[in-house]
């Protein structure tokens, strides 16, 4: 089952993540999604002295399956696009959605994020 987790449920999930621009509330989604289908397919866990069942907990589901986790996998993804965007030259379209500016009227309050911008953050965060 863990198998098509990793081969079927997963590419799927993060099909062209390389280009999202994520908030805190969608990384935090993501994060109780994935926990959510890793539960379900482990099931539930019975506990020993009280023979009732219960969820697994958090560092249960790490300790059975080591996951990486889904915000760092979608962060290496869009830092290798990057780097191969940064190598095709100015002349095609990929460079432009890397480094251009979004076009279009501006909302209020904060500015839309760009993916030069994501990527700049993602840099800092890995190191």
């Amino acid at each position: 089952m863990i198998k098509i987790h990793r081969t079927i449920i997963l590419p799927v999930v993060l099909y062209r993540c390389e280009t999202w621009s994520l908030t805190m509330r969608e990384e935090c989604r993501l994060r109780i999604r994935e926990k959510t289908m890793l539960r379900r397919i482990f099931g539930p866990k019975r506990h020993e002295a009280t023979r009732e069942w219960r969820k697994l907990q958090k560092e249960e589901l790490n300790d059975l399956h080591c996951p990486t986790n889904i915000i760092w996998v979608i962060k290496y993804r869009r830092m290798r696009w990057a780097g191969h965007t940064a190598c095709l030259g100015e002349r095609r379209g990929a460079y432009w959605v890397l480094m251009g500016k979004p076009k279009g009227k501006i909302p209020l309050g904060r500015t839309r994020q760009r993916c030069k911008d994501n990527i700049k953050m993602d840099l800092e965060e890995v190191g």
